[in-house]
């Protein structure tokens, strides 16, 4: 997509702003901004837009969530001091890429909610065309919720654009209230939204499959086998035969994904790739990590490079130009999803047969055992395999307080969220702004 500055609404991040409440410097009124269409659609694309940020999926967001892990590391050469404190597990709270991810996902729950709010005021729109475009709108406010809670626990909910400074500051919601919150958003989108094709722009299946995210983390299991299958069922999505081809952009593997290009880029080859290729080497893959590969894992060469004896990551390769879409939710995590949503339910047939659906297409033996606690090992162990790099490894060792056992850095379950950052609590004054324990 190609940024529209109108609509795309940069904040500036001093640290003595609040983020949650700063009027946009280039907004301009709505009378103004909208009198078409065209206009409106330039309003949603500069929401999407908005997870281009090289806070959010453009690098850091997308990469702290394997760096926190045991999968990722921060090499001895590498030179960002922020990252070294995330691989670490010992982050300050005046951690400037910590706080970069906190800006840029309220920069975008800020974009969406002024587009939110505009939609229904206008008179040359039909309601369908009101309904979709609020669908897609509600699904973007559920997926930036979602991944600010995972980080940060307790957050302020953002519900309502930003006008002025009159009110700057704003408590936490607790986790609760905001995971309701970003199920109401999904469930109205679900409602909305008509089917669609395109992995660039929200349609029902998108956010149903967020859906069944959300009801897996939330041990609601039932409703998470129920919203995978819907898309699993839904035939629209084909489970690839090569994984490779997965990330070419737009496969038809894609529910969801963010769009970039040389014009919009991104940095993750660049931060992937070793200084010996041309890239950075801000991060690798964890050795022990690379070895726990069955050497018969076709994804073990499409994950991975070597350069020399030394593993790297190439599942993003556009080093070049950034123009690698990022993924954020596809088949196959569906099937995964279904697998640990039975198997929590003991139906371990059905967990075992949608395991396997998966480990036939990396090349491997089907697995099997009747124990449902082994199941779930093997379930998690799969995960960490087919969705390396892709944002999900942390947040699933933290969700089934699996960290503290596996990840040698992290010695209590303070170390599960991320600190709020100090500029937010220095701007922020209202008395249900409080840090998180451990910091």
């Amino acid at each position: 997509m190609r940024k529209i500055s109108i609509f795309l609404l940069t904040i500036l991040f001093l640290a003595s702003c609040d983020v949650l409440n700063v009027e946009p410097t280039n907004s301009i009124p709505e009378s103004e901004a909208y009198k078409t269409k065209s206009d409106v659609q330039r309003g949603i694309l500069g929401a999407y837009n908005s997870m281009q940020s090289l806070s959010y999926y453009g690098l850091t967001y997308l990469t702290f969530a394997d760096l926190l892990s045991d999968n990722l590391i921060n090499p001895p050469n590498a030179t960002a001091s922020s990252y070294r404190e995330v691989d670490n597990n010992a982050i300050l709270p005046e951690n400037t890429s910590v706080e970069g991810i906190w800006n840029a996902i309220y920069d975008a729950l800020n974009v969406t909610n002024k587009v939110i709010s505009v939609v229904p005021t206008l008179d040359f729109l039909t309601q369908d065309e009101k309904d979709k475009a609020l669908g897609e709108l509600y699904f973007l406010r559920a997926l930036h919720h979602f991944n600010l809670v995972n980080y940060f626990g307790k957050i302020p909910l953002k519900l309502e654009p930003t006008v002025g400074l009159g009110s700057i500051d704003a408590p936490r919601n607790s986790v609760e209230e905001v995971y309701n919150q970003i199920k109401t958003d999904l469930l109205e989108a679900i409602n909305k939204i008509p089917d669609g094709t395109s992995p660039i722009r929200a349609n029902k299946n998108t956010a149903r499959a967020l859906l069944a995210r959300v009801y897996l983390y939330n041990k609601e299991y039932a409703k998470a086998e129920e919203m995978a299958s819907a898309v699993i069922d839904s035939k629209k999505f084909t489970l690839l035969s090569d994984y490779k081809s997965i990330f070419k952009d737009y496969s038809a593997e894609t529910i969801f994904e963010v769009d970039f290009t040389p014009l919009d880029r991104n940095r993750v080859a660049q931060y992937f790739y070793p200084l010996t290729l041309n890239g950075r080497g801000e991060v690798a893959p964890a050795v022990s990590f690379y070895q726990s590969f069955d050497p018969e894992d076709l994804r073990l060469t499409d994950i991975f490079g070597l350069s020399g004896i030394t593993p790297y990551v190439k599942k993003y390769s556009d080093l070049a130009t950034g123009g690698d879409n990022i993924i954020v939710l596809r088949l196959g995590e569906m099937y995964l999803i279904r697998a640990e949503a039975r198997a929590h339910l003991q139906n371990n047939d059905g967990a075992l047969a949608d395991l396997n659906i998966i480990r036939k297409r990396a090349g491997l033996a089907d697995y099997f055992s009747i124990n449902s606690a082994e199941i779930l090992l093997a379930i998690e162990q799969e995960r960490g395999f087919e969705l390396a790099y892709e944002g999900h490894r942390w947040f699933d060792l933290v969700r089934t307080n699996r960290a503290i056992d596996l990840i040698e850095t992290v010695n209590n379950v303070n170390q599960y969220l991320l600190p709020i950052p100090q500029s937010e609590l220095n701007s922020n004054k209202h008395s249900g702004m409080t840090q998180n324990e451990g910091y």
